[in-house]
């Protein structure tokens, strides 16, 4: 348990939004935007379209969300959740033709990229492939000095992007369940597990209070996990994700936690 002056004091709160592609409608990001301190949005490769990514830009600057580039692999049919093993040139070409497409929107609409963070089997791999990490946070990096890199809290990813020179922020999910290792519980239809995903509010807001609380979460199989992250997620497209993050902002609110953007 955190000493009180250890406790967090101020959290973001984030949500991978702008999904949605063709006829295709994902979540409901309208809702969720106005819940969460910042979105990361998809650039059209592991999901998401142009125009999708441009109405949900504008949502974002309209209602004071920090927007970041949800960068994942170019994988629409398996929505970027499939393991792709690319080469870390690839990595880095992707990182910065995705990051590009989406800060040129913004520009039009005269709103910063706040930052980066992978989607997906990418960010599953690059907990886990020093290689591709390092060329994804060198991406980053040689974008902008100034954009941050959201990783999985506690994984070797933050080591390496960071000794890449990249700005990185941890994160933690309140709404996908833990193995022993810190991993996350996969949830691709091929190798889904029992608690992979949560959607409960309750159990989402004791989550995120036991996160800033303990700096701390639970595994499935029951083993304390210390995790000191920056921001805590809620997927888009997770069932009911608006009423979820609304559950986890009051109950951070009403503990006097100030929910802003890292």
């Amino acid at each position: 348990m955190l000493e009180v002056d250890e406790m967090i004091q101020c959290i973001d709160l984030n949500a991978d939004v702008g999904e949605s592609f063709g006829a295709y409608r994902i979540g409901d990001d309208e809702a969720l935007l106005g819940v969460v301190s910042s979105a990361n949005v998809a650039c059209g490769v592991h999901a998401g379209d142009a125009l999708t990514a441009w109405r949900t830009l504008q949502t974002c600057v309209a209602k004071g969300v920090a927007v970041g580039a949800h960068v994942g692999h170019r994988d629409l049919y398996g929505f970027g959740r499939r393991e792709i093993a690319i080469s870390p040139e690839e990595a880095y070409a992707e990182t910065l033709y995705q990051i590009g497409s989406l800060r040129a929107m913004l520009r039009v609409l005269n709103a910063p990229l706040h930052h980066v963070k992978p989607h997906g089997a990418l960010y599953n791999q690059m907990a886990a492939d020093e290689g591709l990490c390092r060329a994804v946070a060198r991406g980053v990096r040689d974008f902008s000095h100034t954009l941050r890199l959201v990783v999985l809290a506690g994984s070797r990813a933050a080591v390496w992007a960071r000794a890449e020179g990249c700005a990185v922020i941890e994160e933690a999910f309140l709404d996908r369940g833990y193995a022993a290792d810190g991993s996350l519980l996969p949830r691709s239809s091929g190798g889904a597990q029992h608690d992979a995903v949560l959607s409960e509010p309750a159990e989402i807001a004791a989550r995120a209070l036991k996160f800033v609380q303990d700096g701390a979460v639970t595994s499935a199989t029951g083993e304390r996990l210390e995790l000191h992250a920056q921001t805590l997620c809620v997927h888009g497209d997770t069932p009911g994700a608006a009423a979820l993050a609304r559950a986890a902002r009051d109950a951070l609110e009403a503990a006097g936690v100030t929910v802003k953007a890292f």
